[in-house]
């Protein structure tokens, strides 16, 4: 079973920063920090940009508590792959621009999909079935479609029902969407990676 949610996210993928600031560092010859300088009213003083630290109010309950948690376990796993998922998507997409055979993209997409799945898979193998469906709901937070579009998109709609009969065996959903307006949960999920992406994880 978890295999198969292994080939479903992997279908997806074929169907599919860095800041400026200054950052200070440590100078053992100079005995202390090295840092950018700028002028102050005539004055020269240390200069550091600082990142910016979203603060959040405490979750009211525990239910809430055990599920960020849950989240930042299951987030740390699968968000770096949903950005691979992106990237993916870019680059089929950009490679189909240079295809207009039909067939000749059909042979192209079957070719990247074994790739990706031989090189990703030994990872993804080890999700749990809760990471598989957080990685379905954020290709569609990071994407603005969800993981069954994606496949229809690029596989055609046979395929695309095919995988999400199997995703609805395992309990998952490949047209699970992200929603902040009517989510709480998805809420606590966009929370989780603000604070991954700021560091604070």
């Amino acid at each position: 079973m978890r295999k198969r949610l292994t080939i479903i996210l992997f279908i997806t993928m074929a169907a599919l920063s860095s800041s400026n600031a200054s950052v200070p560092f440590f100078s053992e010859k100079l005995n202390g920090y090295i840092v950018g300088v700028a002028l102050y009213k005539g004055d020269t003083i240390p200069a550091v940009q600082l990142k910016e630290v979203p603060v959040y109010p405490k979750l009211k309950t525990k239910k809430q508590e055990k599920f960020y948690w849950k989240t930042v376990r299951d987030i740390k796993k699968v968000y770096p792959y949903v950005k691979i998922v992106a990237q993916e998507y870019n680059m089929v997409n950009a490679k189909f621009d240079t295809i207009q055979d039909e067939k000749l993209r059909k042979k192209f997409t079957k070719k990247y999909e074994k790739q990706l799945l031989k090189k990703y898979e030994p990872t993804m193998r080890d999700f749990t079935l809760s990471q598989g469906k957080m990685m379905i709901k954020l290709i569609d937070r990071e994407m603005g479609k969800t993981s069954y579009a994606i496949i229809k998109e690029i596989r055609g709609g046979f395929v695309a029902w095919w995988w999400q009969v199997f995703a609805k065996m395992l309990g998952a959903d490949l047209k699970d969407d992200f929603n902040l307006a009517k989510s709480e949960k998805d809420k606590i999920i966009e929370r989780v990676i603000a604070l991954y992406e700021a560091g604070l994880l």
